[in-house]
């Protein structure tokens, strides 16, 4: 009978232990959960934070510009034809995810200013090229977007994607270092503050998710920025703010 209870408790102290083990290891694992998503959080400190005040910025300056948003691809085609979207072409500063419909590789005239100026400023600085993951875009893409990426913006009201105006241009983060990457916000910062952009980083896509203002045209005309065509000068000069030389 000694015997018997002994063994009895032996078991129980033996399922104890492995118990213990098995809860040791389920909190490490939770501490360690815990402490990924955490870090996660730590990395992913972006300057310009998608929001909701974010979207109803860009679709107000769409609303200024009483632009429609495109509902397909007849109406895309139209606006192609009568020269309100222009074509962005890949070339020595920038090249396009080649998953991006040729169809959806333009945008306003402005916007594809903007582009090419941000494309020159940051081959000069770092001698590589700009990637373009998507331009335009009309309703009927986005609501199939939608279906498959919940964090895409939605096709109507005051928060719609401003892809649909042709003004925004999504330009590829993923895979810069960490000085481009801040290169990439301190150009951004200074559009921004002067009302040029609205910028967002989007973290699901990694991307400079960019909204370009209408008024950037004007501003354009008025600064020696890459590459402003000057009748009265041989070559464009480099603006001196640190958008193509200068720190970090």
């Amino acid at each position: 009978m000694r015997h018997f209870v002994r063994f009895q408790f032996a078991a129980v102290i033996l399922l104890a232990m492995v118990c213990g083990g098995m809860s040791g290891r389920a909190f490490a694992v939770r501490r360690a959960n815990v402490h990924h998503r955490r870090f996660r959080w730590l990395r992913w400190n972006p300057l310009f934070r998608p929001s909701h005040e974010s979207l109803l910025i860009q679709n107000a300056e769409i609303d200024r510009l009483d632009l429609p948003r495109i509902q397909n691809d007849t109406e895309l085609e139209a606006l192609k034809a009568d020269g309100s979207l222009l074509e962005i072409r890949a070339g020595e500063t920038l090249r396009f995810d080649p998953r991006l419909d040729p169809s959806r590789r333009y945008c306003r005239p402005w916007t594809l200013d903007f582009v090419n100026d941000l494309s020159q400023a940051y081959y000069n600085r770092f001698h590589q090229q700009i990637q373009v993951n998507s331009a335009v875009r009309t309703v009927k893409v986005q609501k199939k977007l939608r279906r498959h990426n919940r964090n895409a913006a939605p096709a109507d009201g005051d928060t719609a994607s401003s892809h649909l105006a042709g003004v925004t241009v999504d330009l590829q983060r993923r895979g810069m270092s960490k000085d481009q990457v801040h290169w990439m916000e301190h150009y951004l910062f200074y559009m921004k503050a002067l009302g040029l952009v609205e910028p967002e980083e989007e973290r699901h896509q990694w991307v400079f998710h960019i909204m370009v203002s209408g008024l950037y045209s004007d501003w354009r005309e008025t600064q020696d920025i890459v590459p402003v065509e000057h009748p009265d000068r041989e070559k464009p000069v480099d603006m001196q703010v640190a958008l193509g030389s200068g720190t970090n």
